[in-house]
């Protein structure tokens, strides 16, 4: 019973530097992601196609926004010198523009949240290439997102390597 005692404890301690040494001998990168994607051009470059994209709806919103203050403005100006039925007229006036201003608004911001995501979505699968491209180039065992870690050496770093091989696909 003492020998079968000393030799489970002898192999559980082998077998735990067994497994200590070959986590050690892991070839682990961290890269962080959010940094990425603010130094690569093609985010910039999205942010403007889209901006280029939704202008129109902009200037509808915006234009919008305009009457509903003139109007409101006006009222408040003009309210003394106007009939109970100019008063009614003008804030009908005024409630259907905002109406329309919040359903427009609503519609654009569900479509640009769409739209950004979908090229977000295709920058992410760039930015996931060279990742892969580098680790296999680099023989890593594991890549891990920098905010996952609590602490990294800043030799672990692929970040600007990963911001390099992306921006060259521009």
């Amino acid at each position: 019973m003492k020998k079968f005692m000393k030799t489970l404890a002898l192999t559980t301690a082998a077998s735990s530097m067994l497994l200590a040494g070959s986590a050690m001998a892991q070839k682990i990168a961290v890269v962080n992601f959010q940094e990425v994607m603010t130094k690569i051009p093609q985010t910039s470059a999205v942010m403007q196609k889209l901006e280029t994209e939704f202008k129109d709806e902009k200037a509808v919103l915006a234009q919008l926004e305009k009457d509903i203050k003139y109007f409101q403005e006006k009222k408040k100006r003009d309210s003394s010198l106007m009939t109970d039925k100019e008063k009614a007229d003008l804030d009908k006036e005024i409630a259907t523009k905002f109406q329309e201003y919040q359903t427009k608004g609503k519609d654009f911001q569900q479509k640009t949240q769409v739209r950004q995501n979908e090229e977000t979505s295709k920058i992410i699968a760039l930015v996931r290439q060279a990742i892969d491209k580098i680790a296999a180039k680099e023989k890593f065992d594991m890549v891990i997102e920098q905010k996952a870690v609590v602490f990294s050496k800043p030799e672990t770093s692929i970040t600007e390597q990963v911001v390099e091989q992306v921006s060259k696909l521009n």
